[in-house]
C-alpha cells in the first residue's frame, strides 16, 4: 500500500469537524463543497450530523446507494403553455424556504456511475435541472478510496479539483472521549486504552484478505454486547457476537484481557471502601486493572458523592504499591481528566471542585 495515497496528511475526527464549522461559518468557503474520505465505521456521517447539529440548521442526508439517478434529477414532465418538457425537482432537496443547511451526500464513491452524474451537478455547479441549491446551503459529501478495502469507483480529477478534501482518521483519543460520553462498556475503554492499535485494524485486515475486523463502529458493537452481558447473556453466545463484528483473533485477544479487566478492582466496594488502608487493599495490581478502574469508576458517578469519593480514590493511588511498578501517576492523571469531563457532562462540577481531594490534586499540580 502506498504510503499516501490521497495525498493529504490524515486528521482526526475532531479536526475535521472543527475545519467543517469554520467552513460553515464562512460564506466563501461554503460555497464550495467537502469531501471526507475514511474507512468504515471512522465516524463521517456522526462529523455531518454534529456540524448542522451545533449550527441548529436542517440536514438533508442522501444515501446515493440507495436511491436512483432520477431521485435526484427529478421527474420529467410536459408543459403546455411552455411546449417544452421540464423537470419537477425532487420534495426532499431544499427550498427557498430553508435558506441554510447542510446538504450530505453520502457514500459518494460507492454510488452508481449513472447517479454520480447527477450528484456531481449539485457539487459543482449546486444545481441540477431546473433545481438550484439555496446560497446559504453547503455540502459535504462522503466516501471510501479503494484502498479502504471498500467498494469504490475511482473520482477524476476533474471532480477532485473543485473539493476540498479530508482524509479522516480513527484516532483513540477522540474515540474513548464519544465512548465515555456515550455510555460504553468500561471494560471495552480500557482493553483501548491499553491497545489503541486495535481500534482499527483495516490495514491488517486487507493484508490478510479477512472479510471481517476492526473498526471504531465494531467496537461499539462489542460495547452493546458487553451490556447485555451484564443482563445475563452468557458468555459463548458472547463470544460469537464479538468475533462475528471484530474477527476471530481480535475477539480472543480482547476476551483474553477482559478477564484480567474484570478479575482486578471491584468498583462499587471501592467506592464503599473506607479511606486509607481499606481502599488501597482493594487497589488492582496490573495495568489493565487500573484501566478498568479508571473507566469503571467514571461510569459508577451518577451524583456528587460518588463522584466526590471516586476523587479520594485516585487522590490515593500514589500510594499503592504492588509486585511491579506501575505508571500511578499516569492512571491519576487520567481518572481526574475523565472524571472532570464526566463532571462538566452530568453539571457536577462543583462536587468535584469542593472535593478535598481535588483541591489537593490542584495545589500539587500546580
Amino acid at each position: 500500500m502506498h504510503s499516501n495515497p490521497m495525498n493529504v496528511p490524515p486528521v482526526s475526527v475532531a479536526d475535521a469537524l472543527a475545519a467543517l464549522q469554520a467552513q460553515f461559518k464562512s460564506p466563501r468557503l461554503r460555497q464550495r463543497a467537502t469531501m471526507l474520505w475514511g474507512t468504515r465505521g471512522v465516524g463521517k456521517s456522526s462529523i455531518v450530523r454534529q456540524l448542522a447539529a451545533a449550527h441548529g440548521v436542517p440536514l438533508v442526508d442522501l444515501r446515493l446507494t440507495t436511491i436512483e439517478p432520477v431521485d435526484i434529477r427529478g421527474a420529467i414532465y410536459a408543459d403546455e403553455r411552455l411546449e417544452k418538457t421540464v423537470w419537477f425537482p425532487p420534495e426532499f432537496l431544499p427550498g427557498a424556504d430553508q435558506p441554510e443547511g447542510v446538504l450530505f451526500l453520502d457514500e459518494l464513491t460507492a454510488a452508481d456511475p449513472r447517479l454520480q452524474i447527477s450528484a456531481y451537478s449539485l457539487i459543482l455547479d449546486r444545481r441540477v435541472g431546473r433545481y438550484e441549491l439555496p446560497a446559504g446551503w453547503m455540502v459535504v459529501a462522503a466516501g471510501n478510496a479503494a484502498f479502504h478495502g471498500a467498494v469504490s469507483h475511482d473520482m477524476g480529477t476533474a471532480l477532485a479539483d473543485r473539493l476540498f478534501h479530508f482524509h479522516v482518521v480513527a484516532g483513540i483519543d477522540a474515540f474513548l472521549a464519544h465512548a465515555l460520553a456515550q455510555g460504553f462498556a468500561p471494560e471495552l475503554m480500557a482493553f483501548l486504552k491499553v491497545r489503541p492499535d486495535k481500534l482499527d485494524d483495516t490495514e491488517a485486515q486487507l493484508a490478510a484478505d479477512h472479510l471481517i475486523g476492526a473498526s471504531p463502529r465494531g467496537w461499539e458493537d462489542v460495547s452493546r454486547v458487553l451490556l447485555e452481558m451484564r443482563d445475563g447473556l452468557p458468555e459463548p453466545v458472547a463470544r460469537r457476537f464479538v468475533q462475528g463484528r471484530i474477527g476471530a483473533a481480535n475477539a480472543a485477544e480482547f476476551f483474553g484481557v477482559l478477564k484480567e479487566l474484570r478479575s482486578g478492582a471491584d468498583v462499587l466496594a471501592l467506592l464503599a471502601a473506607e479511606p486509607g488502608a481499606a481502599t488501597l487493599k482493594l487497589l488492582p495490581t496490573s495495568l489493565d486493572g487500573l484501566y478498568a478502574l479508571a473507566y469503571g469508576l467514571v461510569a459508577a458517578c451518577t451524583d456528587g458523592e460518588r463522584l466526590a469519593r471516586a476523587m479520594a480514590i485516585a487522590g490515593q493511588l500514589p500510594e499503592h504499591r504492588g509486585p511491579v511498578p506501575l505508571p500511578l501517576a499516569e492512571v491519576q492523571t487520567l481518572i481526574v481528566e475523565l472524571l472532570a469531563q464526566h463532571a462538566l457532562q452530568r453539571g457536577l462540577e462543583q462536587a468535584l471542585l469542593q472535593s478535598p481531594a481535588y483541591q489537593r490534586y490542584a495545589a500539587a499540580r500546580g
